[in-house]
């Protein structure tokens, strides 16, 4: 086995943009529509000519339904204008529309909010008002922001670091399958932040975040696996997971693959 070392664990994923986008102007925005928390709506420029006055349509058929109050609709538009689907983007007019449908009680308006005032995006950056809004959408369910309140009171952002709340809500998340909170969680109990250093437990985590194809905890799985922190060394399961990392772009993975002398 190479004597290469391979130590450095990526720490929790503080990313927090997590909006919703009406992807099917075809099925309408009668339901608030997720998207991965982390992707990046697909350029305008490459729509094709008959999606442009489509999604045009589709817009001018959620602003009277937001308009007449309804709540979905106030996201969706919300949506629209964060993302520029058929209307000029207007962060500022996202933020009118969230704050429409987050005063209504619109749980997935309450955590776009959340994400707004967290990122400055439209608003003045104001970390307590996004630890606000996702607190109101938390305590109704929302997966996204229990795991974004999680990430605030373990970093301290808007809150007083707490590492008991921060594992309450991101073990919430993470029980309904939500692979950034799994990962968080993962982490915390591999240093023992907060809660009794667990390795056993932070293997189970990142395993759960992992076979979803979340990148940071397949390359966390692989250095685990390396040096036999909560399971049996295997060079040849760190190697799988570092490689599985590796080929979504993740550099670090891509780099201890190359100390190692393995291919990608």
């Amino acid at each position: 086995m190479s004597r290469v070392k391979w130590n450095e664990m990526i720490g929790p994923t503080v990313g927090v943009l997590t909006f919703v986008f009406c992807l099917s102007v075809l099925n309408g925005c009668k339901d608030d529509q997720k998207s991965d928390p982390l992707a990046k709506p697909a350029s305008t420029s490459i729509k094709s000519e008959k999606e442009k006055p489509e999604e045009r349509q589709e817009f001018e058929r959620c602003l009277k339904a937001a308009e007449l109050g309804d709540a979905v609709e106030q996201n969706n538009l919300g949506v629209m204008y964060e993302n520029g689907a058929g209307i000029k983007k207007d962060q500022a007019k996202a933020v009118k529309w969230y704050h429409k449908s987050a005063e209504q009680g619109n749980a997935v308006a309450q955590n776009n909010l959340g994400v707004m005032y967290d990122n400055g995006m439209g608003v003045k950056q104001d970390h307590k008002q996004a630890a606000r809004w996702y607190r109101k959408a938390a305590e109704q369910g929302n997966v996204d922001a229990q795991h974004n309140l999680g990430v605030m009171y373990l970093d301290g952002t808007g809150v007083k670091k707490n590492y008991t709340e921060a594992e309450k809500w991101l073990r919430n998340a993470a029980e309904k399958n939500h692979s950034q909170a799994q990962h968080n969680l993962g982490v915390m109990y591999f240093h023992g932040d907060g809660v009794k250093r667990d390795y056993v437990q932070a293997v189970e985590w990142f395993h759960k975040a992992a076979e979803q194809g979340y990148a940071d905890a397949q390359y966390n799985l692989g250095i685990i696996y390396f040096n036999g922190a909560g399971v049996k060394k295997n060079h040849a399961q760190a190697v799988e997971w570092a490689r599985k990392a590796a080929r979504q772009g993740h550099k670090k993975a891509q780099e201890e693959l190359k100390k190692l002398g393995e291919s990608p």
